[in-house]
């Protein structure tokens, strides 16, 4: 479980497939806390550690995580956002977050003001998915590449977010440009809300 809070950049040095998984290696602050099967999201994807090798540490996307995400796009150099699983006794600063994506979307369009910086982002829109809560609403919230935000300007298949300059600064969101790829997972309360009231219309 985590919150959507990205701890930082971390920096992808290698890429091995090995039939239809993906093995990530990849160099971050905090290696030396990690430790093997531990539990760490990576554009929001939660992913165990399998291996530890000085200052980096290497995670295993199966395929279907790479059918579902955007990992299997990741190239040497690349940014991904990263966040441990949260503390039982921490405050929880964003929003409950599964490390489970349900679906990528593509960036329209990007827009600065006054140093902070608006996103727009389009995804495929699944009339069934949405009754079970696979959408955004005003105000609600929403993973965008594992960073917890709060939507506005929310359409049917579409909605924006505001980036203030911290998080532009300190997660890939600096990357991010008209045509990049990115991870949703959309609201579980929302999902769970929507399996009820399709329960009680049965």
């Amino acid at each position: 479980m985590f919150s959507g809070i990205v701890e930082e950049g971390a920096t992808v040095v290698a890429l091995r497939r090995e039939e239809g998984n993906l093995h990530i290696t990849l160099r971050c602050s905090f290696v030396d806390e990690l430790s093997i099967d531990q539990s760490v999201a990576h554009n929001g994807v939660c992913l165990t550690v399998v291996a530890i090798d000085g200052d980096t540490y290497t995670v295993t996307a199966v395929q279907e995580t790479l059918r579902r995400s955007n990992l299997g796009g990741l190239a040497v150099g690349d940014l991904v956002n990263v966040e441990r699983s949260m503390r039982i006794d921490g405050r929880l600063d964003g929003h409950i977050v599964q490390g489970h994506v349900d679906m990528t979307a593509v960036c329209t369009a990007v827009e600065e003001a006054d140093g902070s910086h608006t996103f727009t982002f389009a995804y495929d829109f699944d009339p069934v998915m949405a009754r079970r809560g696979y959408m955004t609403v005003e105000k609600g919230s929403v993973t965008v590449n594992g960073v917890s935000l709060t939507v506005c300007n929310s359409e049917r298949d579409s909605f924006q977010v505001a980036i203030i300059p911290y998080t532009f600064e300190h997660t890939n969101f600096s990357r991010i440009v008209k045509g990049t790829v990115v991870n949703l997972e959309f609201d579980i309360i929302g999902k769970y809300l929507a399996r009820l009231a399709s329960l009680n219309n049965e």
